[in-house]
């Protein structure tokens, strides 16, 4: 993954933004803010490739933005065992996910059965999933919310996809009053159903 500072970031989001691609990558990084406490955001790959760099990512959002629950949880398929605490997570954690948690599967290449099976399992015990790849139908069954980049023909890398979906997830903006007033009704009437 390439090394990508705010101002890259903001160039990239001026040259997408007719594509609807910005809007897809707010919404999955604002699904990832749903995690209810630090550690409770699961970030796995492939064997071949985990996510480090998104992690690193994730990591210095929820620093910089506050937010506490987008501290991410590397899962490593074969952790060493002399590794530091953080990086010793493995892959029996997925089997202890619950309501609250959010795997966050970040996989340009089809993912493997085993991760399927975790992943469908981690569904079954009420954690959210969600994902960043690279069109695989069998994960995206899986997913609450996907993200497909198509290795060929997008318009966004797979990178740039991530750092707009980290970026996103740790975006702090301030409520307009109109905002603040609407969900000030919402929390006094309850939310509005149109029919």
């Amino acid at each position: 993954m390439t090394f990508m500072d705010a101002a890259s970031v903001n160039l990239l989001r001026e040259v997408l933004a007719s594509t609807g691609w910005l809007e897809r990558t707010r919404e999955l990084g604002l699904a990832l803010r749903a995690t209810r406490s630090p550690g409770g955001l699961l970030v796995v790959g492939t064997p071949e490739d985990e996510p480090w760099h998104v992690t690193a990512h994730l990591a210095d959002e929820a620093q910089v933005s506050g937010l506490a629950q987008l501290s991410p949880t590397l899962v490593r398929w074969a952790p060493p065992p002399g590794a530091p605490a953080h990086l010793r997570v493995g892959m029996e954690r997925l089997r202890g996910t619950g309501r609250g948690e959010t795997v966050f599967v970040v996989a340009e290449q089809r993912a493997p059965v085993p991760l399927l099976e975790r992943v469908d399992d981690a569904r079954r015990s009420g954690a959210t999933i969600l994902a960043v790849d690279g069109g695989d139908p069998e994960l995206e069954s899986l997913a609450h919310d996907a993200i497909a980049v198509p290795a060929k023909g997008a318009v966004l890398s797979f990178d740039a996809a991530q750092h707009l979906v980290s970026s996103a997830a740790g975006e702090v903006r301030q409520l307009g009053l109109r905002e603040r007033l609407a969900r000030l009704a919402e929390r006094i009437t309850g939310p509005h159903v149109s029919d």
